[in-house]
């Protein structure tokens, strides 16, 4: 197995758009270490033991701050704003006026745009061993969103293996809203390939079914479709099958309708070889399952290996996408008399069911 580690801090020091990169690390009683750069205010590894005790890194990224500024895909472990996956035609209302925004995904605003959140150096602040808050001021107009906007991004390791991310933003005009976290997961290593043997189970009787531009059409019940994994299945098990919606997305890139009981995992995730568990909690309405489809064999990570498809897969809790554009699905608008709050938590444990 491969010698697992948290990146030298050295290598993440650099300068980025003016403004000073570090490497963060929190740490736990029972060995877990979790690292983030201000970069994205992004995870960038996290480190936890498997079914043997050994200590696994179960997030893909790099060695160094240069390499995440040079990669191909940008979104490794990155916090994901202002709005987290696609806007059919970067085009949405608020009221009776139109904000147009930058395409980045065929006809589609994807991920805030390319200069995103995903791309900007955060202020931090680190007061406790096991927290790290990063703050980042998005501009009015910035990307074409109206609206200063001022969000908090915490984390915070606990002695239960459970990384909680917390949000909070508030504007001085009528926005939209939508945080993520695009942590790519194998639960057998970084490095270790196909996560297409990996058991995972989402208790979501409907998904939202997509149209070739990946916009959303309609909530479509699960049962008796490859997106039913009401009972813990294989991601591989069913992602060849016959079907437009697997053909649209080159495999799982979809919404699963969440019962926002934030007490009961969205989704769980079992690693094939090491046994380790991640169980996903938040409060948002929707849980979005990516399997890496687009790693393309290009970036290669901490251990050398080049990711390729299915290498990684992802959990994106989050407002279903289209929201801005969707009167139909819970609203993901801010006033400036509120405060925008969400809760992401991935858990991690041992399980011995694969």
């Amino acid at each position: 197995m491969s010698n697992y580690s948290i990146p030298d801090p050295k290598n993440f020091e650099s300068t980025h758009q003016g403004k000073n990169t570090h490497l963060f690390i929190l740490k736990n009683s029972r060995g877990m270490h979790v690292a983030f750069t201000d970069y994205g205010a992004r995870i960038v590894s996290i480190l936890v033991p498997d079914k043997n005790g050994d200590l696994r890194d179960v997030v893909l990224g790099f060695n160094s701050i240069q390499e995440y500024y040079d990669a191909k895909e940008a979104y490794h472990g990155a916090t994901i704003g202002r709005f987290a996956n696609r806007i059919a035609n970067g085009k949405f209302k608020l009221g009776d006026q139109e904000f147009t925004l930058a395409t980045n995904n065929g006809p589609n605003a994807l991920h805030g745009g390319p200069t995103g959140f995903h791309n900007q150096v955060w202020n931090r602040r680190v007061n406790f061993e096991n927290k790290v808050d990063f703050i980042y001021t998005s501009e009015d107009a910035e990307e074409g969103y109206p609206g200063k906007l001022t969000v908090h991004c915490s984390y915070e390791l606990t002695e239960e293996n459970e990384l909680i991310i917390r949000y909070q933003a508030t504007t001085d005009k009528p926005t939209i809203v939508n945080l993520t976290n695009h942590a790519y997961f194998n639960l057998d290593g970084e490095d270790t390939g196909s996560i297409l043997e990996h058991l995972v189970s989402i208790p979501s009787e409907e998904y939202l079914a997509i149209n070739e531009f990946q916009i959303p059409t309609q909530k479509t019940p699960v049962e008796n479709t490859p997106f039913d994994f009401r009972k813990p299945k294989r991601i591989g098990e069913s992602i060849n099958s016959p079907d437009d919606q697997l053909t649209f997305a080159n495999g799982y890139d979809h919404s699963f309708i969440h019962a926002q009981d934030p007490t009961q995992p969205c989704a769980t995730a079992i690693g094939s070889a090491s046994g380790i568990k991640l169980e996903v909690f938040t409060t948002y309405p929707g849980v979005h399952l990516y399997s890496g489809n687009f790693l393309n064999g290009i970036d290669k990570g901490k251990q050398g290996t080049a990711y390729q498809p299915n290498d990684a897969f992802c959990l994106e809790c989050q407002f279903f996408p289209d929201s801005a554009n969707r009167k139909d699905f819970p609203s993901c608008e801010l006033l400036p008399n509120e405060t925008f709050k969400a809760i992401i938590s991935y858990k991690f444990g041992i399980s011995l069911a694969i």
